[in-house]
Parts: structure tokens; C-alpha cells; sequence
């Protein structure tokens, strides 16, 4: 049984530019999720990169690197088409995608996954929610918030859910081939605390991390 992590991480980025490789604490963002997988009980540890200084970078951090061709590099080209260039022309059994924007993850949190792998085919990241009311911008009830609000529940009173944060998710080669999918057939969640669950998009979330990561999660 072999199992490989694939990093996505290409060169445009527009909330944060470079946003793959931005210095935190001390440390370029990718080497991060780069090091948990490689104390994982993952065997091999990809990159797949449009960029070659990122590229530079990942393998300085001990990774692999795959050529992430332009056409499936743009900013609509969905995950799933670099996780397919990737799974036809490479041998193994198990892949996790993670997320090179959710430095906060940790080895045992990838090993409980594949762990996971055991009950279930595909698995991805999430953390609990508690209900509460959510609105539209025009201050409509919208999604899960909605409610008739003259007969507001207590929070306790409606279940929590998960909320899929996006920072890895395992599945297996065959499931990804057929299904086409980051996701299929019979679907786990591992849950992360909420702090773990926190991704870098903008300037003040790498700011926010940079506080957890200080402060120890």
C-alpha cells in the first residue's frame, strides 16, 4: 500500500502575491504542510507547481516536485484537474491533497486520516460549528441561519454540523480516477479544533496565524 501527499501550490496568487511561499515566522508558508506530510506516515511528499521558485523552494524543503502544467494553472482551473494530471501517470494506492495554506496542521493529524482510510473511501478536514443565525448582505435568512425568528431556538436546542475547512483530504487512487472527484463513495470526517482549521488567504489571516503559532495551539 503506498501512500503520497500532493501539495498544490501555484505561482498566482492575488490576496497575498507569492502567497504560497510568504514568510511565516521565519519560514516560507509551503514548508509547513511540506514538513507534516514528511512526518507522516506518508511515503512520498509532492509539490505540483507552475512556478519554479516555488518549485526551488519545495524541494530545498524536502519535497518532490511535479510540473503543473499552465493550462490547468489558471485561476478558475479547478483542484481536481492538477490532482488528475498527477494520478494518471503516477503508481500508488492512497493520496492525500493538502492544502498548502493550512500551516496549522500537524503528522498526526494526517496519520489519524489514513487511519480513518481503514472504514471509509474518501476523507476530508472539518471542525464543529454551533448554530447561529446567518444572513445574506441584503439581510435575508439564509442557509443553515435560517429560522422564524419570532420563535428564536437556543443554540443548544439545533445540532452543530460540520464545517469543511479545507485543509487535506484522503482518498484513494481508483476512487479519484472513477469518480474524478477529491472525494467519493463512502465519506469520513476527521475533525480539527478550530484553531488547526484556520487557512491564509488574506493579509490578516497570515497575521491571525502568526498570533496561534506564537502562542501554541
Amino acid at each position: 500500500m503506498k501512500v503520497i501527499s500532493l501539495i498544490l501550490a501555484r505561482g498566482g496568487s492575488k490576496g497575498i502575491p507569492s502567497k504560497n511561499i510568504v514568510e511565516l515566522n521565519g519560514k516560507p508558508l509551503i514548508s509547513y504542510t511540506i514538513d507534516a506530510s514528511l512526518k507522516s506516515k506518508v511515503d512520498e511528499t509532492w509539490v505540483s507547481t507552475d512556478s519554479s521558485e516555488i518549485a526551488s523552494v519545495s524541494s530545498t524543503y524536502g519535497a518532490n516536485v511535479i510540473d503543473r502544467p499552465s493550462e490547468i494553472s489558471t485561476d478558475v482551473s479547478p483542484s481536481e484537474e492538477a490532482l488528475l494530471h498527477f494520478a494518471h501517470d503516477s503508481d500508488f494506492d492512497i493520496m492525500v491533497f493538502i492544502q498548502p495554506t493550512s500551516p496549522l496542521i500537524k503528522s498526526e493529524d494526517i496519520n489519524k486520516g489514513l487511519e480513518m482510510m481503514d472504514e471509509y473511501d474518501s476523507i476530508f478536514t472539518a471542525h464543529r460549528e454551533h448554530w447561529l443565525p446567518r444572513w445574506t448582505l441584503d439581510v435575508k435568512p439564509s442557509g443553515w441561519g435560517m429560522y422564524n425568528w419570532p420563535n428564536r431556538p437556543m443554540r443548544q436546542e439545533v445540532s452543530e454540523r460540520y464545517v469543511e475547512n479545507g485543509a487535506f483530504y484522503i482518498t484513494t487512487r481508483k476512487n479519484l480516477l472513477e469518480s474524478k472527484l477529491r472525494y467519493s463513495g463512502n465519506i469520513g470526517a476527521l475533525e480539527l479544533s478550530l484553531e488547526k482549521s484556520f487557512g491564509i488567504d488574506t493579509y490578516e489571516d497570515l497575521e491571525l496565524v502568526k498570533k496561534i503559532m506564537r502562542d501554541g495551539i
